[in-house]
């Protein structure tokens, strides 16, 4: 027997789901995202060089890769592995530790000023000059070797000149030059201090550090270049390297920065990086030169089915970067190629060393992270991601020796790269004094203020950091969500303490209808903006829409809104903002949680809602009894409802907004936003009302005027001294005159136009006379 079909089927699908596509750095185009293994994303992330604080370049990349991370796991669903690494071995922490380390033992030393230690920074302070000012200097301004000390008045009256000029073309030879002359000057100036110090007797030991505290930059160099090879404890640079590693996850913890699946350092590998060196060696990439291994790029580029910079074919000749990647302690001679890089370095005195079958040595730096990344993931993985500036040379140099090792053709599926960060348009730069790091940038605004800033911009765009974005855009952005969730909590806090509606009718009509329409649209919208390889500031217009049409909803439907609308809307828009990191809660909070940690655990509605309820209802009705009496004695009763309102509740963070029916709406507010929202609108009406008191004043001033004018009695207007003597020869008996000054009688049009003047002077003397009248009974 055949079995019947129902007589209904689904419905047929009308649009395609959006698939997520990323910008891929190895096509230079929109990828669709396909991870090797279903739902599982490997992805390794590059960590930071720890040698010094981190900065708004760090918090602009790590920040980046939170929120693109975020996004995969929390909206898209995929089972992300997430691993990143510490650099903890490297030219610039070797040398960093080094110097301190040796500055701190050299000032350690000088107990008392004497003329040997102003010898000693002095000499440093000429050499200074030479080998890092004068290469910013015009050449016929640099100082001739033994002449530094005369040269130097004329040089800083030109840095400190008002013709810019001069310093701009010393930039453009030296970007760093700005810097390398303020470490001259400070020196200098030390060295002057310390000269009257010792001539007058001052040689205290507080003398002398303060002089070697002044000169550290200058020092630092002089007693690495005698004394560097001396320091070969490795401590030295591990504990130098841990402080900052700690620091920066201290950082990166107050940014809102999930901390890695899968935190790797270097120094933890190097058995496993010895290893995989031999395997290039072996499989015909490496080469070995007097203790140092280098890889061949010219043999792995001719090779089948290898090719050598793939990011960026364009740099293979640039030997800036290249030089830049292989770091300042590197000795390039013997190489067989300037684009060949070290895999394996020979140590020299003075730097930590490993064992090694090519003798005692460290890593290379992009060795680094192709062998955490192997060892975590193997010859495979589905992201890459990093800074912009790391794509070449240390990107691609980790894709060729990758490859080489597991003789494979793709190490990376997709590298994901995000933008430069610049402050008010300029590289960020210590030279330039605008480098920021991340504890100051945190001392003026929040981390979700940060963050926002980062979301209005395309991930792998170049972002310009400037006190504009901040004061304006974002803050505008915050605020509007902020008084969106203000207003619902509140609503919701009012449903609630209400209770069931006793009326049947429902409230579910064309303009619920409609925000339920515009709620779903703009899910898609959302939905589409990041399968648009995670296009944040599209989705983030897509949530401001949501805000302004319910907005626009609650305001038209007054007390009769449909509160679950308003509710749902509210609490999707708030999970996808917690969602990119802007805060923390619970998925049906309304609102984007909290921002400062110290109160996480503190649930304000809770906590005050009740008793704010009670203390709200009680206001309601006195403020009902005294409206509906209309007596003049409960005038005091609505003055103190007004105190608790404007004064005594603002402090609390308490914003009670009265409504039509007569109930106040309440809300919790950030203390300093109320009062700060109370000081505005005083000043304005202190404004207003300064403005009509001004009015008021220039009123009576006109009026004054006008009854001055009306001080002379029509009697006499037309006789001296109100009028020059010989004007007229005679009047009638109310003082209008007659006669000219020679006798003659007035002409008809004359005798008018005087007699019109005499009729208007009699109306303004007799207002003027009552105007004294009621000053006088006043």
């Amino acid at each position: 027997m055949a079995v019947q079909q129902p007589a209904w089927k689904l419905p047929e699908r009308k649009t395609e789901e959006p698939v997520l596509k990323v910008y891929n750095s190895l096509t230079r185009t929109k990828t669709e995202f396909v991870p090797t293994n279903g739902r599982l994303v490997k992805w390794y992330n590059c960590g930071p060089t720890v040698y010094d604080a981190s900065h708004m370049g760090h918090a602009r990349n790590y920040v980046t890769q939170d929120v693109l991370r975020r996004i995969m796991t929390d909206y898209f669903g995929y089972d992300v592995h997430f691993v990143m690494n510490i650099t903890d071995i490297d030219d610039k922490i070797i040398i960093r530790a080094r110097q301190n380390h040796l500055l701190e033992q050299f000032k350690k030393q000088q107990k008392t000023l004497t003329p040997e230690l102003l010898d000693i920074t002095l000499s440093s302070w000429t050499s200074y000059i030479q080998s890092k000012v004068a290469k910013g200097l015009p050449e016929n301004e640099r100082p001739a070797p033994g002449n530094e000390q005369d040269a130097w008045p004329k040089l800083v009256s030109l840095f400190q000149g008002e013709d810019k000029s001069w310093k701009a073309e010393c930039l453009k030879r030296d970007e760093k030059f700005e810097m390398h002359f303020s470490a001259a000057s400070k020196a200098y100036n030390a060295i002057q201090r310390s000269r009257e110090a010792l001539q007058s007797g001052q040689t205290g030991e507080e003398v002398a550090h303060a002089l070697v505290d002044e000169s550290r930059d200058i020092l630092a160099l002089t007693l690495d270049k005698e004394q560097g090879s001396t320091v070969t404890d490795p401590s030295i640079s591990r504990s130098l390297a841990a402080y900052w590693e700690g620091q920066f996850f201290n950082d990166m913890r107050r940014l809102r920065v999930r901390d890695p699946d899968t935190l790797t350092r270097v120094t933890e590998y190097v058995p496993e990086i010895v290893s995989f060196v031999e395997g290039i060696v072996k499989n015909g990439y490496g080469y070995v030169v007097e203790g140092s291994v280098y890889f061949d790029t010219w043999a792995f580029d001719k090779a089948e089915n290898h090719d050598y910079a793939k990011l960026e074919p364009w740099s293979k000749g640039n030997r800036e970067l290249l030089e830049e990647g292989e770091g300042a302690l590197s000795v390039t001679t013997g190489r067989r190629s300037a684009a060949d890089f070290a895999l394996w370095k020979a140590s020299k005195p003075g730097e930590p060393s490993w064992p090694s079958p090519w003798g005692p040595g460290r890593p290379g730096w992009h060795i680094e992270c192709s062998v955490m990344a192997s060892a975590v993931f193997g010859d495979n993985m589905d992201i890459h991601s990093g800074g912009s500036d790391l794509a070449f040379p240390h990107h691609d140099n980790e894709m060729a020796q990758s490859e080489a090792y597991h003789d494979c053709s793709s190490w990376v599926n997709y590298f994901l790269h995000t933008g430069h960060l610049h402050i008010e348009g300029l590289k960020m730069s210590k030279s330039l004094k605008n480098f920021i790091t991340i504890d100051e940038i945190l001392q003026k605004y929040s981390a979700r203020q940060l963050r926002l800033a980062f979301l209005t911009q395309f991930w792998n765009a170049k972002i310009d950091f400037s006190e504009s974005l901040m004061t304006g855009e974002v803050r505008n952005i915050e605020a509007s969500f902020n008084n969106f969730f203000t207003t619902v909590k509140a609503l919701v806090s009012q449903a609630q303490a209400e209770g069931p509606r006793l009326e049947s009718t429902h409230r579910f009509g064309d303009l619920e209808k409609d925000l339920t329409a515009k709620f779903h649209e703009g899910q898609a919208a959302f939905r589409v903006a990041l399968c648009d390889s995670f296009n944040t500031p599209d989705a983030l217009n897509v949530l401001r829409d949501l805000v302004s049409r319910t907005n626009v909803y609650i305001n038209s439907r007054g007390a009769n809104l449909e509160i679950s609308v308003v509710e749902r809307v509210a609490r999707w828009i708030g999970q996808m903002l917690r969602m990119f990191g802007l805060g923390e809660g619970e998925s049906s909070e309304v609102g984007w949680g909290q921002d400062v940690s110290g109160e996480a655990n503190v649930n304000r509605e809770e906590i005050l809602m009740p008793y704010l309820r009670t203390l709200s209802s009680f206001r309601d009705g006195v403020r009902k009894v005294a409206i509906a009496k209309g007596d003049t004695a409960l005038k005091d009763i609505l003055a103190l409802c007004d105190k608790l309102r404007d004064a005594d509740l603002v402090p609390l963070g308490v914003a009670l907004d009265d409504q039509e029916d007569g109930k106040a709406l309440v809300k919790l507010v950030p203390p300093a936003e109320l009062v700060r929202a109370r000081d505005e609108k005083r000043a304005q009406e202190q404004e207003k009302a300064a403005r009509k008191a001004a009015q008021v004043e220039a009123e009576r001033q006109k009026k004054l005027k006008k009854l001055e004018k009306g001080r002379t009695p029509p009697q006499e207007m037309f006789r001296p001294p109100h009028v020059p003597a010989g004007t007229y020869s005679s009047w009638n008996e109310d003082g209008v005159p007659l006669t000219d000054g020679e006798g003659k009688e007035l002409s008809k049009n004359k005798a008018k136009n005087v007699k019109k003047e005499w009729d208007l002077q009699k109306k303004l003397h007799d207002e003027f006379v009552a105007w004294q009248a009621e000053q006088q009974q006043a």
